[in-house]
Protein backbone atom coordinates (compact mmCIF):
# COMPACT_ATOMS: atom_id res chain seq x y z
CA UNK A 1 0.00 0.00 0.00
CA UNK A 2 1.34 3.43 -0.91
CA UNK A 3 1.71 6.35 1.46
CA UNK A 4 0.87 9.98 0.80
CA UNK A 5 3.27 12.59 2.24
CA UNK A 6 3.01 16.37 2.28
CA UNK A 7 6.44 17.45 1.03
CA UNK A 8 7.91 20.92 0.51
CA UNK A 9 7.80 22.22 -3.00
CA UNK A 10 11.59 22.40 -3.21
CA UNK A 11 12.02 18.86 -1.99
CA UNK A 12 13.88 16.58 -4.36
CA UNK A 13 11.20 14.99 -6.50
CA UNK A 14 13.41 12.02 -7.14
CA UNK A 15 13.00 10.88 -3.57
CA UNK A 16 10.49 8.07 -3.53
CA UNK A 17 9.33 7.22 0.00
CA UNK A 18 7.54 4.17 -1.32
CA UNK A 19 10.76 2.80 -2.74
CA UNK A 20 12.70 0.47 -0.48
CA UNK A 21 15.96 2.43 -1.02
CA UNK A 22 16.03 6.04 0.11
CA UNK A 23 18.59 8.63 -0.86
CA UNK A 24 19.66 11.56 1.26
CA UNK A 25 18.62 15.00 0.12
CA UNK A 26 21.46 17.46 -0.16
CA UNK A 27 21.17 21.15 -0.87
CA UNK A 28 22.61 22.00 -4.27
CA UNK A 29 25.28 24.40 -2.92
CA UNK A 30 26.21 22.38 0.18
CA UNK A 31 29.57 20.55 0.10
CA UNK A 32 30.29 17.61 2.33
CA UNK A 33 33.35 18.13 4.52
CA UNK A 34 36.32 16.04 3.47
CA UNK A 35 36.58 14.58 6.95
CA UNK A 36 32.98 13.28 6.64
CA UNK A 37 33.26 12.15 3.08
CA UNK A 38 33.21 8.36 2.87
CA UNK A 39 35.60 8.65 -0.08
CA UNK A 40 38.33 10.41 2.02
CA UNK A 41 41.33 8.28 2.97
CA UNK A 42 43.28 8.98 6.16
CA UNK A 43 46.33 7.17 4.73
CA UNK A 44 47.56 6.99 1.11
CA UNK A 45 46.29 4.10 -0.98
CA UNK A 46 48.93 1.79 -2.37
CA UNK A 47 49.15 1.88 -6.16
CA UNK A 48 51.36 -1.18 -6.60
CA UNK A 49 48.58 -3.65 -6.06
CA UNK A 50 50.00 -4.96 -2.80
CA UNK A 51 46.76 -4.41 -0.93
CA UNK A 52 45.87 -6.20 2.26
CA UNK A 53 42.14 -5.85 1.50
CA UNK A 54 40.05 -8.87 0.40
CA UNK A 55 39.11 -9.39 -3.23
CA UNK A 56 36.12 -7.11 -3.97
CA UNK A 57 34.55 -9.87 -6.05
CA UNK A 58 34.13 -11.95 -2.94
CA UNK A 59 30.84 -11.56 -1.06
CA UNK A 60 31.02 -8.95 1.67
CA UNK A 61 34.57 -8.03 0.72
CA UNK A 62 33.91 -4.50 -0.59
CA UNK A 63 34.71 -1.73 1.90
CA UNK A 64 34.82 2.10 1.87
CA UNK A 65 38.08 3.70 0.67
CA UNK A 66 38.81 5.11 4.16
CA UNK A 67 38.80 1.63 5.67
CA UNK A 68 40.62 0.23 2.67
CA UNK A 69 43.42 2.78 3.14
CA UNK A 70 43.92 1.43 6.68
CA UNK A 71 43.67 -2.23 5.71
CA UNK A 72 46.34 -1.74 3.05
CA UNK A 73 48.98 -0.95 5.71
CA UNK A 74 50.45 -2.97 8.54
CA UNK A 75 50.02 -1.87 12.16
CA UNK A 76 53.62 -0.63 12.31
CA UNK A 77 53.11 1.43 9.13
CA UNK A 78 49.93 2.98 10.53
CA UNK A 79 51.65 3.89 13.81
CA UNK A 80 54.59 5.38 11.92
CA UNK A 81 52.29 7.54 9.77
CA UNK A 82 50.24 8.59 12.80
CA UNK A 83 53.45 9.67 14.55
CA UNK A 84 53.92 12.32 11.85
CA UNK A 85 50.67 13.97 12.93
CA UNK A 86 51.20 16.42 15.84
CA UNK A 87 48.07 15.10 17.55
CA UNK A 88 49.46 11.55 17.84
CA UNK A 89 53.22 12.17 18.01
CA UNK A 90 55.19 10.10 20.51
CA UNK A 91 58.57 10.92 18.94
CA UNK A 92 59.50 14.03 16.98
CA UNK A 93 59.51 13.41 13.21
CA UNK A 94 59.79 16.71 11.34
CA UNK A 95 59.53 15.14 7.87
CA UNK A 96 56.63 13.79 5.85
CA UNK A 97 58.23 10.35 5.78
CA UNK A 98 59.86 10.92 2.41
CA UNK A 99 62.33 13.64 3.35
CA UNK A 100 59.87 16.47 2.69
CA UNK A 101 58.41 19.05 5.03
CA UNK A 102 55.85 18.00 7.65
CA UNK A 103 53.24 20.64 6.87
CA UNK A 104 51.01 19.90 9.85
CA UNK A 105 53.91 20.15 12.29
CA UNK A 106 55.23 23.37 10.71
CA UNK A 107 51.74 24.87 10.87
CA UNK A 108 51.49 23.96 14.55
CA UNK A 109 54.90 25.53 15.18
CA UNK A 110 53.83 28.70 13.40
CA UNK A 111 50.80 28.97 15.67
CA UNK A 112 53.15 29.27 18.66
CA UNK A 113 54.36 32.61 17.26
CA UNK A 114 50.95 34.02 16.38
CA UNK A 115 49.80 37.00 18.44
CA UNK A 116 51.49 39.81 20.33
CA UNK A 117 54.88 39.47 21.94
CA UNK A 118 53.26 39.06 25.35
CA UNK A 119 50.91 36.38 24.04
CA UNK A 120 53.72 34.43 22.37
CA UNK A 121 56.00 34.77 25.39
CA UNK A 122 53.15 33.90 27.74
CA UNK A 123 52.48 30.72 25.80
CA UNK A 124 56.12 29.62 26.08
CA UNK A 125 56.14 30.59 29.74
CA UNK A 126 53.15 28.34 30.47
CA UNK A 127 54.81 25.44 28.68
CA UNK A 128 57.94 26.06 30.72
CA UNK A 129 55.89 26.08 33.92
CA UNK A 130 54.33 22.73 33.02
CA UNK A 131 57.78 21.21 32.46
CA UNK A 132 59.04 22.73 35.72
CA UNK A 133 56.15 21.22 37.64
CA UNK A 134 57.17 17.86 36.15
CA UNK A 135 60.81 18.57 37.14
CA UNK A 136 61.86 18.50 33.49
CA UNK A 137 64.38 21.25 34.05
CA UNK A 138 66.15 21.15 30.69
CA UNK A 139 62.90 21.39 28.71
CA UNK A 140 61.57 24.08 31.03
CA UNK A 141 64.72 26.15 30.57
CA UNK A 142 64.38 25.94 26.77
CA UNK A 143 60.80 27.22 26.91
CA UNK A 144 61.86 30.13 29.14
CA UNK A 145 64.66 30.84 26.63
CA UNK A 146 62.07 31.06 23.86
CA UNK A 147 59.80 33.27 25.95
CA UNK A 148 62.60 35.75 26.67
CA UNK A 149 63.65 35.71 23.01
CA UNK A 150 60.06 36.43 21.96
CA UNK A 151 59.96 39.46 24.25
CA UNK A 152 63.10 40.83 22.62
CA UNK A 153 61.78 40.36 19.07
CA UNK A 154 61.31 43.58 17.03
CA UNK A 155 57.90 45.28 17.26
CA UNK A 156 55.78 45.38 14.12
CA UNK A 157 55.57 49.04 12.96
CA UNK A 158 52.17 50.74 13.17
CA UNK A 159 50.36 52.07 10.14
CA UNK A 160 50.05 55.90 10.45
CA UNK A 161 47.07 55.88 8.04
CA UNK A 162 44.86 54.20 10.63
CA UNK A 163 43.85 57.58 12.03
CA UNK A 164 44.28 59.35 15.39
CA UNK A 165 41.49 57.47 17.18
CA UNK A 166 42.97 54.10 16.32
CA UNK A 167 46.45 55.36 17.18
CA UNK A 168 45.24 56.47 20.62
CA UNK A 169 43.74 53.05 21.30
CA UNK A 170 46.94 51.39 20.14
CA UNK A 171 49.00 53.56 22.49
CA UNK A 172 46.78 52.57 25.42
CA UNK A 173 47.09 48.92 24.42
CA UNK A 174 50.83 49.28 24.11
CA UNK A 175 51.04 50.53 27.69
CA UNK A 176 49.12 47.51 28.97
CA UNK A 177 51.10 45.24 26.66
CA UNK A 178 54.39 46.63 27.95
CA UNK A 179 53.32 46.03 31.54
CA UNK A 180 52.38 42.46 30.69
CA UNK A 181 55.72 41.93 28.92
CA UNK A 182 57.64 43.11 31.97
CA UNK A 183 55.70 40.74 34.23
CA UNK A 184 56.37 37.79 31.91
CA UNK A 185 60.05 38.68 31.55
CA UNK A 186 60.52 38.82 35.32
CA UNK A 187 58.77 35.47 35.77
CA UNK A 188 60.81 33.82 33.00
CA UNK A 189 64.14 35.03 34.37
CA UNK A 190 63.45 33.89 37.92
CA UNK A 191 62.00 30.56 36.75
CA UNK A 192 64.96 29.96 34.45
CA UNK A 193 67.22 30.67 37.44
CA UNK A 194 65.42 27.86 39.25
CA UNK A 195 66.10 25.52 36.31
CA UNK A 196 69.82 26.33 36.45
CA UNK A 197 69.84 25.84 40.20
CA UNK A 198 68.05 22.49 40.10
CA UNK A 199 70.29 21.21 37.30
CA UNK A 200 73.34 22.22 39.36
CA UNK A 201 72.07 20.33 42.39
CA UNK A 202 71.34 17.18 40.37
CA UNK A 203 73.35 13.93 40.67
CA UNK A 204 75.04 14.21 37.28
CA UNK A 205 77.30 16.58 35.41
CA UNK A 206 80.96 17.54 35.55
CA UNK A 207 82.25 20.10 38.03
CA UNK A 208 82.72 22.63 35.21
CA UNK A 209 79.10 22.25 34.03
CA UNK A 210 77.78 22.52 37.59
CA UNK A 211 79.71 25.76 38.12
CA UNK A 212 78.40 27.13 34.82
CA UNK A 213 74.84 26.36 35.90
CA UNK A 214 75.34 28.14 39.23
CA UNK A 215 76.78 31.18 37.47
CA UNK A 216 73.86 31.18 35.00
CA UNK A 217 71.48 31.11 37.96
CA UNK A 218 73.21 34.17 39.46
CA UNK A 219 73.01 36.05 36.13
CA UNK A 220 69.28 35.33 35.76
CA UNK A 221 68.66 36.46 39.34
CA UNK A 222 70.52 39.70 38.57
CA UNK A 223 68.32 40.20 35.49
CA UNK A 224 65.25 39.61 37.65
CA UNK A 225 66.35 42.16 40.23
CA UNK A 226 66.98 44.77 37.54
CA UNK A 227 63.31 44.43 36.68
CA UNK A 228 62.03 44.08 40.25
CA UNK A 229 64.45 44.85 43.11
CA UNK A 230 61.97 43.38 45.62
CA UNK A 231 61.85 39.86 44.16
CA UNK A 232 62.59 37.66 47.19
CA UNK A 233 63.04 34.50 45.13
CA UNK A 234 65.87 36.18 43.21
CA UNK A 235 67.72 36.98 46.43
CA UNK A 236 67.21 33.44 47.76
CA UNK A 237 68.28 31.64 44.57
CA UNK A 238 71.23 33.95 43.98
CA UNK A 239 72.43 33.43 47.56
CA UNK A 240 72.02 29.65 47.21
CA UNK A 241 74.12 29.59 44.02
CA UNK A 242 76.79 31.84 45.57
CA UNK A 243 76.95 29.57 48.62
CA UNK A 244 77.48 26.53 46.36
CA UNK A 245 80.38 28.36 44.69
CA UNK A 246 81.78 29.42 48.09
CA UNK A 247 81.25 33.07 47.20
CA UNK A 248 80.26 33.66 50.78
CA UNK A 249 80.45 37.45 50.86
CA UNK A 250 78.14 37.70 47.83
CA UNK A 251 75.81 35.08 49.34
CA UNK A 252 75.66 36.98 52.64
CA UNK A 253 74.95 40.25 50.81
CA UNK A 254 72.08 38.67 48.85
CA UNK A 255 70.56 37.29 52.06
CA UNK A 256 71.01 40.58 53.90
CA UNK A 257 69.29 42.63 51.17
CA UNK A 258 66.53 40.02 50.84
CA UNK A 259 65.86 40.13 54.58
CA UNK A 260 65.74 43.93 54.47
CA UNK A 261 62.89 43.54 51.95
CA UNK A 262 61.18 40.71 53.87
CA UNK A 263 62.55 40.51 57.43
CA UNK A 264 60.35 37.54 58.36
CA UNK A 265 61.29 35.30 55.43
CA UNK A 266 62.12 31.93 57.04
CA UNK A 267 63.88 30.51 53.96
CA UNK A 268 66.31 33.45 53.83
CA UNK A 269 66.91 33.22 57.58
CA UNK A 270 67.78 29.52 57.33
CA UNK A 271 70.02 30.16 54.34
CA UNK A 272 71.77 32.97 56.19
CA UNK A 273 72.59 30.56 59.01
CA UNK A 274 74.03 28.05 56.50
CA UNK A 275 76.21 30.78 55.01
CA UNK A 276 77.50 31.77 58.45
CA UNK A 277 78.24 28.15 59.33
CA UNK A 278 80.06 27.60 56.04
CA UNK A 279 82.08 30.78 56.55
CA UNK A 280 83.08 29.68 60.06
CA UNK A 281 84.08 26.23 58.76
CA UNK A 282 86.24 27.69 55.97
CA UNK A 283 87.85 30.13 58.40
CA UNK A 284 88.70 27.22 60.69
CA UNK A 285 90.24 25.30 57.77
CA UNK A 286 92.23 28.37 56.78
CA UNK A 287 93.54 28.80 60.33
CA UNK A 288 94.58 25.15 60.41
CA UNK A 289 96.31 25.51 57.04
CA UNK A 290 98.24 28.58 58.21
CA UNK A 291 99.22 26.81 61.39
CA UNK A 292 100.51 23.81 59.42
CA UNK A 293 102.50 26.06 57.13
CA UNK A 294 103.95 28.00 60.06
CA UNK A 295 104.88 24.79 61.88
CA UNK A 296 106.43 23.36 58.72
CA UNK A 297 108.49 26.51 58.24
CA UNK A 298 109.57 26.44 61.90
CA UNK A 299 110.58 22.77 61.62
CA UNK A 300 112.55 23.45 58.44
CA UNK A 301 114.36 26.32 60.14
CA UNK A 302 115.12 24.19 63.23
CA UNK A 303 116.48 21.36 61.03
CA UNK A 304 118.70 23.81 59.13
CA UNK A 305 120.08 25.09 62.45
CA UNK A 306 120.70 21.49 63.64
CA UNK A 307 122.56 20.52 60.44
CA UNK A 308 124.70 23.64 60.55
CA UNK A 309 125.56 23.06 64.20
CA UNK A 310 126.68 19.49 63.31
CA UNK A 311 128.71 20.66 60.28
CA UNK A 312 126.64 18.44 57.95
CA UNK A 313 126.62 19.47 54.30
CA UNK A 314 123.53 19.01 52.10
CA UNK A 315 122.78 19.35 48.39
CA UNK A 316 119.69 18.92 46.24
CA UNK A 317 119.55 17.85 42.59
CA UNK A 318 117.12 18.45 39.78
CA UNK A 319 116.04 14.80 39.86
CA UNK A 320 115.67 13.53 43.44
CA UNK A 321 114.81 9.84 43.99
CA UNK A 322 111.08 9.17 43.77
CA UNK A 323 110.86 5.98 45.85
CA UNK A 324 111.86 7.28 49.28
CA UNK A 325 108.24 7.28 50.51
CA UNK A 326 108.23 9.20 53.83
CA UNK A 327 111.96 8.82 54.47
CA UNK A 328 113.60 12.17 55.21
CA UNK A 329 116.09 13.92 57.47
CA UNK A 330 114.31 14.74 60.71
CA UNK A 331 114.81 15.55 64.35
CA UNK A 332 113.31 13.43 67.10
CA UNK A 333 111.78 16.65 68.46
CA UNK A 334 111.11 18.72 65.30
CA UNK A 335 111.40 22.06 67.10
CA UNK A 336 114.45 21.15 69.20
CA UNK A 337 117.75 21.37 67.24
CA UNK A 338 119.61 19.47 69.96
CA UNK A 339 117.40 16.39 69.73
CA UNK A 340 118.59 13.21 67.95
CA UNK A 341 118.91 13.45 64.19
CA UNK A 342 117.80 10.62 61.87
CA UNK A 343 118.98 10.29 58.26
CA UNK A 344 117.96 7.91 55.42
CA UNK A 345 120.91 5.74 54.36
CA UNK A 346 121.22 3.71 51.15
CA UNK A 347 123.61 0.73 51.33
CA UNK A 348 125.02 -0.03 47.87
CA UNK A 349 126.62 -3.33 46.81
CA UNK A 350 128.21 -2.14 43.52
CA UNK A 351 129.83 -5.48 42.63
CA UNK A 352 126.42 -7.18 42.56
CA UNK A 353 124.12 -4.23 41.71
CA UNK A 354 122.10 -4.74 44.91
CA UNK A 355 120.90 -2.29 47.58
CA UNK A 356 119.47 -2.09 51.08
CA UNK A 357 117.66 0.92 52.53
CA UNK A 358 117.63 2.17 56.11
CA UNK A 359 114.87 4.79 56.41
CA UNK A 360 115.92 6.20 59.79
CA UNK A 361 119.60 5.85 60.63
CA UNK A 362 120.12 7.66 63.96
CA UNK A 363 123.19 9.87 64.20
CA UNK A 364 124.40 8.01 67.30
CA UNK A 365 124.30 4.61 65.58
CA UNK A 366 127.16 2.97 63.68
CA UNK A 367 127.33 1.14 60.38
CA UNK A 368 128.32 -2.02 62.24
CA UNK A 369 125.03 -2.00 64.20
CA UNK A 370 122.96 -2.01 61.00
CA UNK A 371 125.22 -4.39 59.07
CA UNK A 372 124.87 -6.90 61.94
CA UNK A 373 121.20 -7.54 61.14
CA UNK A 374 121.36 -6.89 57.38
CA UNK A 375 124.22 -9.27 56.56
CA UNK A 376 124.46 -11.92 55.31
CA UNK A 377 122.21 -11.22 52.34
CA UNK A 378 120.27 -13.96 50.46
CA UNK A 379 121.88 -13.28 47.10
CA UNK A 380 125.46 -13.73 48.49
CA UNK A 381 126.08 -17.32 47.29
CA UNK A 382 129.84 -17.19 48.07
CA UNK A 383 129.38 -15.82 51.60
CA UNK A 384 131.58 -12.79 50.91
CA UNK A 385 129.39 -10.31 52.80
CA UNK A 386 129.51 -10.47 56.57
CA UNK A 387 129.68 -7.68 59.12
CA UNK A 388 133.36 -8.47 59.74
CA UNK A 389 134.48 -9.07 56.13
CA UNK A 390 133.22 -5.90 54.45
CA UNK A 391 134.51 -2.33 54.13
CA UNK A 392 132.41 0.82 53.63
CA UNK A 393 133.18 3.82 51.43
CA UNK A 394 131.35 7.13 51.02
CA UNK A 395 131.74 9.55 48.13
CA UNK A 396 132.95 13.02 49.13
CA UNK A 397 131.59 16.39 48.11
CA UNK A 398 134.50 16.79 45.67
CA UNK A 399 133.84 13.46 43.95
CA UNK A 400 136.43 11.36 45.76
CA UNK A 401 136.06 8.48 48.21
CA UNK A 402 136.53 8.27 51.96
CA UNK A 403 136.54 5.10 54.03
CA UNK A 404 133.74 5.11 56.60
CA UNK A 405 134.66 3.42 59.86
CA UNK A 406 132.07 0.79 60.72
CA UNK A 407 132.33 1.56 64.41
CA UNK A 408 132.12 5.34 64.07
CA UNK A 409 128.80 7.05 64.90
CA UNK A 410 127.11 8.45 61.84
CA UNK A 411 127.45 11.96 63.25
CA UNK A 412 131.27 11.61 63.11
CA UNK A 413 131.23 10.49 59.48
CA UNK A 414 128.95 13.33 58.42
CA UNK A 415 130.51 15.96 60.69
CA UNK A 416 133.91 15.68 59.03
CA UNK A 417 132.77 18.20 56.43
CA UNK A 418 133.98 16.00 53.56
CA UNK A 419 130.76 14.03 53.08
CA UNK A 420 127.47 15.57 51.96
CA UNK A 421 123.85 14.46 51.96
CA UNK A 422 122.43 14.50 48.43
CA UNK A 423 118.65 14.91 48.26
CA UNK A 424 118.45 14.13 52.02
CA UNK A 425 120.12 10.75 51.46
CA UNK A 426 123.52 9.27 52.37
CA UNK A 427 124.86 6.57 50.02
CA UNK A 428 127.35 4.03 51.44
CA UNK A 429 129.24 1.55 49.22
CA UNK A 430 129.69 -1.88 50.87
CA UNK A 431 132.42 -4.18 49.45
CA UNK A 432 134.22 -7.36 50.46
CA UNK A 433 137.68 -6.53 51.78
CA UNK A 434 139.44 -8.60 49.12
CA UNK A 435 137.66 -6.81 46.25
CA UNK A 436 137.72 -3.26 47.66
CA UNK A 437 141.12 -2.20 46.21
CA UNK A 438 140.23 -3.22 42.64
CA UNK A 439 136.88 -1.47 42.87
CA UNK A 440 138.54 1.74 44.15
CA UNK A 441 140.97 1.74 41.20
CA UNK A 442 138.08 1.28 38.78
CA UNK A 443 136.22 4.14 40.50
CA UNK A 444 139.22 6.45 40.09
CA UNK A 445 139.67 5.43 36.44
CA UNK A 446 136.02 6.26 35.64
CA UNK A 447 136.45 9.60 37.36
CA UNK A 448 139.51 10.48 35.27
CA UNK A 449 137.82 9.47 32.03
CA UNK A 450 136.08 12.52 30.51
Amino acid sequence: MSRVENLPEDFDKKLDLNNGTQTQAVAPNTSIPESLNSQATPFPLKQDGTSNTPNPSQPGAAMPPAMASIKQHTADEVLKMMNRSPLFMTTLDETDGEGGENIELEALKALAYEGTRAEVAGNFREQGNECARAKQWTDAREFYDKAIAALKAPVKPQNPEEGPAVMEIVELDEEAEKKKEVEIEEACYINRALCHLEKSMGPHGSLLILRQNYRSCIRDCASTLRINPRNIKAYFRSATACLALDKLDEAADACSIGLSVDPQNSALKALSQKISARKAHLEQLERARREREQRKAAEAHTLAVALKARNIRTRTTARPPSDMEDAQIKLEAPLDPSSTLSIPVLLLYPLHAQTDFVKAFRESETLAEHLAYILPVPWDEKGEYTAESVECYVETATGGLVKAGKKLPLSKILGSGKVELVDELLSVNVLPKGAAAAWIEEFKRRRRTP
